[in-house]
């Protein structure tokens, strides 16, 4: 199988990843219940994932908060901000895991930028939409759909100069783009562990600019155990229960196998596949690709008079892994005009390489002849 699906996860994990999650199964108790051996080693290695964040994300080891996704970050932060009635600005390239939540709280959306690939057009967007009456800003990173990098920065130092707490999905940038919790300022980012950090399933980080005033979940921290309230420090607050050790224990040694590749270099390499990409399918017939500057290692394509999903069942038969359909991300998609039909995806990671693109490519050329 070519795989090449990796902004939904990455599949293909360093083999130090599934080292390390079974060594945690056979040495690690729970953190924080102990003071014996297995249950101190625990403690350790968590700590340590939280150091090697904390030095990757530009904050304090404190700040780190382990999830079970960048959705669980999400909801933390959301809920933390938001009121039923609040008025919230997000983009027009929004995955339901930031617009679910806020529909659910009944929240006022209010879309900021929705024309891709143009970085001015976006910022002009949010310097309207922010305004005093503004709770919060959600903002995505980069589009899931498109690879789309949205002025982040920007954003970010627009929020700060409003005093408008802002939430940053980095679902797609995580380990892929710098980025510092420091600088931007924001209230959170949250991020998810087994895609550009290339640890397993299941595991997330919420990086915390702040000690929220309300909790998603409550419960047993090993600390305060004699108050009936969650701790009023972090990282306790938001992670209440048994930790999931194998898992932080994997997503530790996906950090470390990032932070020794070279995130530069894993993004050139990322970027050389992506222009290898477009440049073949821009020479294939009645194919529409949504590329632009500045992309990120996702890309969307269509095929002219065929279903998405009925083209990338076609392509999973040669053997090629793709997503089709509206990747969780309508809104996306609303803003790109390809609603309702959706998109075929291509994403990469760091141990994609130019034969498969050139596999790929052969692949799709050949979707076509196959219907005559």
């Amino acid at each position: 199988m070519i795989y090449l699906d990796s902004a939904a996860t990455t599949f293909q994990k360093p083999p130090s990843v599934r080292a390390a999650v079974q060594r945690a199964m056979e040495r690690c108790a729970s953190p924080g219940r102990g003071g014996y051996r297995e249950a101190m080693l625990a403690d350790r290695l968590l700590y340590g994932c939280r150091e090697r964040c904390a030095a990757l994300f530009d904050c304090e080891p404190e700040q780190v908060v382990f999830t079970t996704s960048a959705t669980h970050g999400l909801n933390i932060a959301i809920k933390d901000l938001v009121r039923p009635g609040d008025r919230v600005v997000v983009s027009g390239f929004e995955h339901n895991a930031v617009m679910r939540p806020l529909t659910a709280l009944g929240a006022e959306t209010v879309t900021a930028g929705e024309r891709l690939f143009d970085r001015e057009d976006t910022l002009a967007a949010f310097r309207s939409a922010v305004t005093p009456e503004t709770a919060a800003v959600v903002c995505t990173h980069v589009s899931n759909v498109f690879g789309y990098v949205l002025p982040i920065a920007e954003i970010a130092a627009l929020c700060r100069e409003r005093d408008v707490p802002l939430v940053i999905d980095a679902a797609q940038s995580a380990g892929i783009l710098p980025l510092s919790l420091r600088a931007l300022g924001a209230a959170y980012i949250a991020m998810p562990g087994h895609k550009g950090l290339y640890g397993p399933q299941g595991t997330g980080i919420l990086l915390c600019g702040r000690i929220p005033g309300r909790t998603l979940l409550e419960g047993g921290t090993g600390s305060v155990s004699q108050e009936l309230t969650m701790p009023e420090f972090l990282p306790d607050r938001l992670e209440p229960g048994t930790a999931n050790v194998p898992g932080i224990a994997g997503l530790d040694a996906g950090i470390a196998f990032l932070q020794c590749a070279g995130m530069d270099r894993i993004r050139a390499q990322e970027q050389r596949l992506l222009r290898r990409t477009v440049a073949g399918l821009l020479e294939l017939p009645e194919v529409r690709c949504f590329a632009g500057p500045g992309q990120s290692g996702v890309l969307s394509l269509q095929f002219a008079g065929m279903d998405c999903e009925t083209a990338a069942e076609k392509l999973a038969a040669q053997g090629i892994a793709v997503r089709a359909g509206l990747q969780c991300a309508p809104q996306a998609h609303r803003s790109a005009g390809t609603l309702p039909e959706g998109t075929v995806r291509v994403s990469f990671s760091a141990f994609n390489t130019t034969r498969e693109i050139d596999c790929f490519l052969r692949a799709a050329g050949r979707l076509r002849e196959k219907e005559r």
